[in-house]
């Protein structure tokens, strides 16, 4: 019985082993490392691409941006983390050109303002120059602030994009888990799903790794878990590097995460009813109820002589609150809806 039961142990080590092995380097042992890799007839490679503006501010400020440009590793990091297929010099280059263009640009259309107003209008010259010192701060303050800020707010746009797709996800790995599937075909895979988002190019980029560069998976799933922007998504890629290093089983894992995204998934969902039940509430009283109180109230204000102030006045109040205060209200409550119903949807 001895020899049988260590058999048994010895194949169960050699299963687990091979589960976390790239497929490529496991059929190919003479292609271990970086290697060539042959498209498809017609295929173009992907490369990084900048658009013609993008150029034109790199070719500009280059070497000003190497000579005056600290090191940036938030920019580095964000760049990485949206996606974004520049390098912090270029992207830094066309800040700042984009900036300068948009003071140029605020500056030429101050003056022709100003000088036509001192031309035809009689107006303070003081309160003029004011006037068009402001025209020609805002506007590059703030082109340099918003696409200084873009690739944060990318990042964060993707993260959410992950979070909300990362029960669909797990169920996926987990099936494929149940298969016995290596783990570098499961992101393979994945990385061929449309319908997961965000997740997939993550996965995509894990497949360049291990396809293109040669890395381990596990190297490449730690590389993945280091750039991407989505919490949750960075905990289940770091639990599968240290499930594997550890000598443990990855497919109770995914079972383990499928069942605890989709528990998560369902509070979510039971909070966002609950936030668009107090939503369709808050209409009803702050859009319906108010409003028309408040309409037939100055009604009866406007008919009734001395009824608190000029007529006039108060129709004006009552074209506003029915032609401004109703439409906007009602606008924001549809947006509002609208966008917890769009990330419920994901």
């Amino acid at each position: 019985m001895a020899p049988e039961v260590s058999d048994i142990f010895a194949r169960l080590e050699a299963s687990k082993k091979s589960y976390t092995k790239t497929k490529g380097a496991e059929e190919r042992p003479d292609v271990v490392g970086p290697h060539v890799v042959k498209l498809p007839q017609g295929a173009v490679p992907d490369y990084i691409k900048l658009t013609k503006y993008q150029e034109f501010c790199w070719r500009t400020l280059e070497s000003f941006v190497k000579l005056k440009a600290k090191p940036n590793p938030k920019l580095e990091q964000n760049l990485l983390q949206a996606h974004m297929k520049m390098r912090t010099e270029e992207y830094v280059s066309y800040v700042w050109m984009t900036t300068i263009l948009a003071g140029a640009i605020a500056a030429v259309l101050a003056v022709l303002l100003g000088g036509i107003i001192l031309s035809f209008l009689q107006v303070d010259a003081a309160l003029v120059l004011v006037g068009l010192v402001l025209m020609v701060i805002i506007p590059p303050v703030l082109a340099y602030m918003v696409l200084v800020s873009r690739p944060a707010s990318v990042a964060k746009r993707r993260g959410r994009d992950i979070d909300k797709r990362i029960g669909a996800a797990m169920s996926f790995i987990s099936a494929m888990a149940s298969a016995d599937v290596n783990v570098d075909v499961i992101f393979k895979e994945l990385s061929r799903q449309k319908i997961y988002g965000e997740i997939r190019d993550e996965a995509e980029w894990i497949t360049r790794d291990t396809e293109l560069l040669g890395i381990d998976i596990l190297t490449a799933i730690n590389n993945a878990a280091q750039r991407t922007p989505s919490t949750r998504f960075q905990e289940f890629l770091q639990g599968v590097v240290t499930t594997s290093t550890s000598g443990g089983q990855l497919k109770p894992y995914f079972l383990q995460k499928a069942e605890q995204f989709e528990k998560e998934g369902k509070l979510e969902m039971r909070s966002q009813l609950e936030t668009l039940g107090l939503m369709a509430e808050s209409f009803v009283t702050v859009v319906v109820a108010f409003p028309l109180f408040l309409v037939v109230i100055m009604a009866i204000m406007a008919i009734v002589p001395g009824g608190g102030g000029s007529s006039d006045m108060t129709i004006i109040l009552l074209y506003a609150v029915v032609g401004l205060m109703i439409p906007i209200s009602q606008f924001g409550f549809i947006f509002f809806i609208w966008n917890i119903t769009k990330e419920a949807s994901l």
